[in-house]
Protein backbone atom coordinates (compact mmCIF):
# COMPACT_ATOMS: atom_id res chain seq x y z
CA UNK A 1 0.00 0.00 0.00
CA UNK A 2 2.87 2.58 0.86
CA UNK A 3 6.05 0.84 1.14
CA UNK A 4 7.98 -1.34 -1.15
CA UNK A 5 6.50 -3.60 -3.35
CA UNK A 6 8.71 -6.96 -3.71
CA UNK A 7 6.62 -8.23 -6.62
CA UNK A 8 7.24 -4.55 -8.77
CA UNK A 9 10.17 -3.83 -7.46
CA UNK A 10 8.09 -0.35 -6.96
CA UNK A 11 8.58 2.28 -3.57
CA UNK A 12 5.38 3.85 -2.88
CA UNK A 13 7.01 5.83 0.40
CA UNK A 14 5.34 8.83 -1.10
CA UNK A 15 2.08 7.74 -0.45
CA UNK A 16 2.76 8.19 2.99
CA UNK A 17 3.63 11.65 2.90
CA UNK A 18 0.00 11.88 1.22
CA UNK A 19 -1.29 10.31 4.65
CA UNK A 20 0.36 12.65 7.17
CA UNK A 21 -0.43 15.52 4.71
CA UNK A 22 -3.93 14.82 4.65
CA UNK A 23 -4.45 14.46 8.34
CA UNK A 24 -3.13 17.57 8.93
CA UNK A 25 -5.38 19.41 6.66
CA UNK A 26 -8.09 17.76 7.85
CA UNK A 27 -7.57 18.06 11.68
CA UNK A 28 -7.55 22.13 10.20
CA UNK A 29 -11.19 21.89 8.93
CA UNK A 30 -12.70 19.36 11.67
CA UNK A 31 -12.84 20.55 15.51
CA UNK A 32 -10.75 17.17 15.96
CA UNK A 33 -7.14 17.12 17.07
CA UNK A 34 -4.50 14.50 16.46
CA UNK A 35 -2.37 13.39 18.80
CA UNK A 36 -0.71 10.81 17.77
CA UNK A 37 -0.05 8.48 14.23
CA UNK A 38 1.85 6.01 12.62
CA UNK A 39 1.85 5.57 8.95
CA UNK A 40 3.13 1.71 8.25
CA UNK A 41 3.61 -0.21 4.99
CA UNK A 42 0.10 -1.44 4.74
CA UNK A 43 -1.82 0.31 7.64
CA UNK A 44 -2.06 3.14 9.94
CA UNK A 45 -2.64 3.87 13.30
CA UNK A 46 -4.06 7.54 14.60
CA UNK A 47 -5.55 9.05 17.92
CA UNK A 48 -7.63 11.57 17.91
CA UNK A 49 -9.37 13.73 20.14
CA UNK A 50 -13.00 15.35 19.75
CA UNK A 51 -13.12 19.04 20.23
CA UNK A 52 -17.11 19.82 21.13
CA UNK A 53 -16.16 23.11 23.12
CA UNK A 54 -13.82 24.00 19.87
CA UNK A 55 -17.53 22.86 17.21
CA UNK A 56 -19.59 24.79 19.60
CA UNK A 57 -17.86 28.08 19.63
CA UNK A 58 -17.62 28.50 15.94
CA UNK A 59 -19.89 30.86 14.02
CA UNK A 60 -22.36 29.81 11.81
CA UNK A 61 -20.14 31.39 9.16
CA UNK A 62 -17.96 29.40 9.56
CA UNK A 63 -19.11 26.55 10.08
CA UNK A 64 -20.32 26.62 6.72
CA UNK A 65 -17.17 28.24 5.66
CA UNK A 66 -15.21 24.82 6.95
CA UNK A 67 -17.42 22.04 5.57
CA UNK A 68 -18.09 23.63 1.71
CA UNK A 69 -14.11 23.83 2.11
CA UNK A 70 -14.47 19.59 1.80
CA UNK A 71 -18.15 19.95 -0.12
CA UNK A 72 -20.13 21.54 -2.53
CA UNK A 73 -22.70 23.86 -0.96
CA UNK A 74 -26.72 22.93 -1.55
CA UNK A 75 -28.45 25.84 -3.19
CA UNK A 76 -30.11 26.95 -0.49
CA UNK A 77 -27.11 27.61 0.95
CA UNK A 78 -25.60 29.22 -1.79
CA UNK A 79 -28.82 31.77 -2.15
CA UNK A 80 -28.28 32.18 1.93
CA UNK A 81 -24.72 33.27 0.98
CA UNK A 82 -24.98 35.36 -1.86
CA UNK A 83 -28.26 37.48 -0.03
CA UNK A 84 -26.04 38.07 2.58
CA UNK A 85 -23.16 39.30 0.67
CA UNK A 86 -26.13 41.82 -0.84
CA UNK A 87 -27.60 42.51 2.50
CA UNK A 88 -30.77 40.68 1.83
CA UNK A 89 -32.56 37.64 3.70
CA UNK A 90 -34.10 34.90 2.94
CA UNK A 91 -37.27 33.87 3.91
CA UNK A 92 -38.36 32.17 7.41
CA UNK A 93 -38.09 28.91 5.90
CA UNK A 94 -35.61 29.05 4.18
CA UNK A 95 -33.50 30.38 7.04
CA UNK A 96 -34.49 27.07 9.27
CA UNK A 97 -33.40 25.51 6.04
CA UNK A 98 -29.92 26.31 6.22
CA UNK A 99 -29.90 26.42 10.07
CA UNK A 100 -30.89 22.91 10.08
CA UNK A 101 -28.09 22.53 7.43
CA UNK A 102 -25.58 24.61 9.65
CA UNK A 103 -26.41 22.02 12.95
CA UNK A 104 -25.83 19.23 10.73
CA UNK A 105 -22.73 20.17 9.61
CA UNK A 106 -21.24 21.61 12.88
CA UNK A 107 -22.12 17.59 14.41
CA UNK A 108 -20.15 16.33 11.34
CA UNK A 109 -17.04 18.71 12.33
CA UNK A 110 -16.92 16.75 15.43
CA UNK A 111 -17.49 13.21 13.68
CA UNK A 112 -14.75 10.57 13.45
CA UNK A 113 -16.47 8.78 10.92
CA UNK A 114 -16.31 12.00 8.65
CA UNK A 115 -12.91 12.51 8.94
CA UNK A 116 -12.35 9.04 8.32
CA UNK A 117 -14.51 8.81 5.07
CA UNK A 118 -12.68 12.32 3.76
CA UNK A 119 -9.16 10.77 5.00
CA UNK A 120 -9.71 6.90 3.34
CA UNK A 121 -11.52 8.06 0.18
CA UNK A 122 -9.26 10.71 -1.28
CA UNK A 123 -6.30 8.05 -0.48
CA UNK A 124 -7.93 5.43 -2.35
CA UNK A 125 -8.95 7.97 -5.19
CA UNK A 126 -5.18 8.81 -5.71
CA UNK A 127 -4.23 5.27 -5.16
CA UNK A 128 -6.08 3.71 -7.74
CA UNK A 129 -5.45 6.90 -10.29
CA UNK A 130 -1.98 5.99 -10.03
CA UNK A 131 -2.31 2.12 -10.05
CA UNK A 132 -4.67 2.48 -13.40
CA UNK A 133 -7.16 0.59 -11.71
CA UNK A 134 -10.69 0.51 -9.77
CA UNK A 135 -12.33 -1.09 -7.01
CA UNK A 136 -11.62 -0.92 -3.25
CA UNK A 137 -8.07 -0.21 -1.72
CA UNK A 138 -8.54 -0.30 1.79
CA UNK A 139 -9.36 -3.87 2.93
CA UNK A 140 -12.76 -2.45 5.04
CA UNK A 141 -14.10 0.25 7.49
CA UNK A 142 -11.73 1.88 10.02
CA UNK A 143 -11.69 0.35 13.44
CA UNK A 144 -12.30 2.38 16.51
CA UNK A 145 -11.53 2.31 20.48
CA UNK A 146 -12.69 4.96 23.04
CA UNK A 147 -9.78 6.25 24.79
CA UNK A 148 -11.55 6.78 28.66
CA UNK A 149 -8.11 8.46 30.70
CA UNK A 150 -5.09 9.98 31.02
CA UNK A 151 -3.63 6.79 31.44
CA UNK A 152 -5.54 5.24 28.57
CA UNK A 153 -4.18 7.95 25.94
CA UNK A 154 -0.54 8.10 26.79
CA UNK A 155 -0.08 4.79 26.80
CA UNK A 156 -2.00 4.64 23.19
CA UNK A 157 -0.15 6.89 21.86
CA UNK A 158 2.99 5.37 23.43
CA UNK A 159 1.87 2.26 21.24
CA UNK A 160 1.10 4.21 18.24
CA UNK A 161 4.90 6.26 18.59
CA UNK A 162 6.44 2.85 18.50
CA UNK A 163 4.90 0.62 16.44
CA UNK A 164 7.39 1.06 13.70
CA UNK A 165 10.11 -0.30 16.41
CA UNK A 166 7.64 -3.27 17.41
CA UNK A 167 7.59 -4.13 13.55
CA UNK A 168 11.82 -3.87 13.25
CA UNK A 169 11.49 -0.91 11.05
CA UNK A 170 13.27 1.25 12.85
CA UNK A 171 15.66 1.05 15.76
CA UNK A 172 14.85 4.50 18.26
CA UNK A 173 11.85 6.66 18.01
CA UNK A 174 13.33 9.36 16.23
CA UNK A 175 14.24 7.41 13.54
CA UNK A 176 10.82 5.99 13.06
CA UNK A 177 9.61 8.03 9.80
CA UNK A 178 6.26 9.04 9.56
CA UNK A 179 5.24 9.10 13.36
CA UNK A 180 4.45 11.71 15.66
CA UNK A 181 6.65 11.91 18.15
CA UNK A 182 9.54 11.97 15.14
CA UNK A 183 7.33 14.72 13.98
CA UNK A 184 7.33 16.41 17.84
CA UNK A 185 11.08 16.25 17.55
CA UNK A 186 11.43 18.68 14.08
CA UNK A 187 12.66 15.43 12.17
CA UNK A 188 12.07 15.22 8.93
CA UNK A 189 11.43 11.28 7.95
CA UNK A 190 14.63 10.00 5.76
CA UNK A 191 12.32 8.19 3.21
CA UNK A 192 10.50 10.74 2.16
CA UNK A 193 10.93 10.71 -2.19
CA UNK A 194 12.82 13.20 -3.87
CA UNK A 195 13.62 13.85 -7.14
CA UNK A 196 15.02 11.04 -9.38
CA UNK A 197 14.63 8.46 -6.60
CA UNK A 198 15.51 5.32 -7.46
CA UNK A 199 14.25 2.09 -6.67
CA UNK A 200 15.97 -0.95 -5.15
CA UNK A 201 16.67 -2.60 -8.16
CA UNK A 202 18.67 0.62 -9.59
CA UNK A 203 15.54 1.54 -11.87
CA UNK A 204 14.79 5.08 -12.26
CA UNK A 205 11.59 7.02 -10.55
CA UNK A 206 10.17 9.94 -11.27
CA UNK A 207 8.72 12.06 -8.22
CA UNK A 208 4.48 11.50 -7.88
CA UNK A 209 3.39 14.71 -8.27
CA UNK A 210 1.43 16.36 -5.19
CA UNK A 211 -2.83 15.12 -5.21
CA UNK A 212 -4.26 17.45 -7.22
CA UNK A 213 -7.63 18.54 -4.55
CA UNK A 214 -8.93 21.66 -2.89
CA UNK A 215 -7.26 21.22 0.52
CA UNK A 216 -4.17 22.56 -0.89
CA UNK A 217 -4.64 26.48 0.38
CA UNK A 218 -5.06 25.26 4.01
CA UNK A 219 -2.79 25.34 6.46
CA UNK A 220 -1.76 22.17 8.08
CA UNK A 221 -2.75 21.79 11.61
CA UNK A 222 -0.40 21.44 14.38
CA UNK A 223 -0.72 18.41 16.63
CA UNK A 224 -2.41 18.08 20.07
CA UNK A 225 0.19 20.34 22.08
CA UNK A 226 1.40 19.25 25.60
CA UNK A 227 1.49 21.25 28.62
CA UNK A 228 4.96 22.91 29.22
CA UNK A 229 7.07 21.64 31.76
CA UNK A 230 7.10 24.10 34.02
CA UNK A 231 3.54 25.33 34.22
CA UNK A 232 2.65 22.46 36.12
CA UNK A 233 4.72 23.83 39.08
CA UNK A 234 2.57 27.41 38.84
CA UNK A 235 0.32 28.14 41.67
CA UNK A 236 -3.66 27.56 40.73
CA UNK A 237 -2.47 25.80 37.12
CA UNK A 238 -5.53 24.53 35.86
CA UNK A 239 -5.23 21.63 33.07
CA UNK A 240 -6.93 22.63 29.40
CA UNK A 241 -8.70 20.47 26.64
CA UNK A 242 -6.07 22.50 24.55
CA UNK A 243 -3.49 20.53 25.49
CA UNK A 244 -2.29 16.88 26.66
CA UNK A 245 -1.89 17.56 30.67
CA UNK A 246 1.78 16.16 30.37
CA UNK A 247 4.99 17.48 29.45
CA UNK A 248 6.90 16.42 26.29
CA UNK A 249 10.10 15.35 27.68
CA UNK A 250 8.11 13.21 30.20
CA UNK A 251 6.09 11.95 27.39
CA UNK A 252 9.50 11.09 25.30
CA UNK A 253 11.27 9.36 28.57
CA UNK A 254 8.07 7.28 28.63
CA UNK A 255 8.05 6.01 25.02
CA UNK A 256 11.88 5.62 25.05
CA UNK A 257 11.50 3.20 28.03
CA UNK A 258 8.56 1.35 27.11
CA UNK A 259 10.33 1.13 23.95
CA UNK A 260 13.52 -0.87 25.75
CA UNK A 261 10.80 -2.77 27.72
CA UNK A 262 9.20 -4.43 24.78
CA UNK A 263 12.40 -5.00 21.95
CA UNK A 264 12.96 -9.09 21.84
CA UNK A 265 16.42 -8.31 22.56
CA UNK A 266 15.69 -6.69 26.04
CA UNK A 267 13.09 -8.15 27.32
CA UNK A 268 12.82 -8.25 31.17
CA UNK A 269 15.46 -5.78 31.49
CA UNK A 270 13.31 -2.75 33.26
CA UNK A 271 15.95 0.45 33.45
CA UNK A 272 17.01 2.30 36.53
CA UNK A 273 15.66 5.60 35.02
CA UNK A 274 12.00 5.06 35.29
CA UNK A 275 9.82 8.10 34.35
CA UNK A 276 8.87 10.11 37.00
CA UNK A 277 5.00 9.69 35.06
CA UNK A 278 4.25 6.18 35.93
CA UNK A 279 4.96 6.72 39.47
CA UNK A 280 2.41 9.80 38.91
CA UNK A 281 0.02 8.07 37.13
CA UNK A 282 -0.38 5.22 40.38
CA UNK A 283 1.20 2.58 37.70
CA UNK A 284 3.52 0.19 38.43
CA UNK A 285 6.14 -1.09 36.07
CA UNK A 286 4.64 -4.19 35.33
CA UNK A 287 1.05 -2.51 34.92
CA UNK A 288 2.26 0.51 32.57
CA UNK A 289 3.73 -2.23 30.27
CA UNK A 290 1.15 -4.70 30.35
CA UNK A 291 -1.08 -1.76 29.69
CA UNK A 292 1.32 -0.23 26.69
CA UNK A 293 1.53 -3.34 24.78
CA UNK A 294 -1.91 -4.65 24.96
CA UNK A 295 -4.16 -1.83 23.46
CA UNK A 296 -5.53 -3.89 20.80
CA UNK A 297 -5.50 -7.41 22.07
CA UNK A 298 -7.15 -7.06 25.57
CA UNK A 299 -9.47 -4.37 24.59
CA UNK A 300 -12.47 -3.66 22.01
CA UNK A 301 -14.16 -0.61 21.34
CA UNK A 302 -12.95 1.19 24.56
CA UNK A 303 -9.86 1.07 26.50
CA UNK A 304 -9.18 2.26 30.07
CA UNK A 305 -9.02 1.38 33.73
CA UNK A 306 -11.37 -0.74 35.67
CA UNK A 307 -13.27 2.63 37.00
CA UNK A 308 -13.61 4.22 33.88
CA UNK A 309 -14.53 1.03 31.67
CA UNK A 310 -17.42 0.36 34.39
CA UNK A 311 -18.60 3.89 32.98
CA UNK A 312 -18.73 3.48 29.97
CA UNK A 313 -20.45 0.11 30.32
CA UNK A 314 -22.91 1.84 32.48
CA UNK A 315 -23.72 4.67 30.18
CA UNK A 316 -23.98 2.60 27.11
CA UNK A 317 -25.76 -0.18 28.59
CA UNK A 318 -23.27 -2.84 27.73
CA UNK A 319 -23.05 -6.13 29.84
CA UNK A 320 -19.87 -6.78 28.64
CA UNK A 321 -16.69 -4.46 28.19
CA UNK A 322 -13.75 -6.24 26.44
CA UNK A 323 -10.54 -5.76 29.55
CA UNK A 324 -13.70 -5.50 32.15
CA UNK A 325 -12.82 -8.53 34.33
CA UNK A 326 -15.40 -9.71 36.63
Amino acid sequence: MCGYDKTTKKSFEHRKVWLVERIQKLAAIFTIDVAAYAVMSNHYHIVLRVNTDAADALSPNEVLSRWHTLCQPKPIVVRYLQAKQQGKTLTESELMVVNDCVKDYRQRLTSISWFMRFLNEFIARQANLEDKCKGHFWEGRFKSQALLDDVTVLACMAYVDLNPIRAKMADTPENSDFTSIQQRLGILPKAVETDNHQNKDGSQKHKTATPNDNLTAIAPAQLLPFVKANNESVPNFKRSNSHIPFSLIDYLELVDWTGRQIRQDKRGFISLNTPSIIQRLGLTDEDWLAFSTGIENQYSHSVGQRFQLQTYAKNHQLKRVKGLRQ
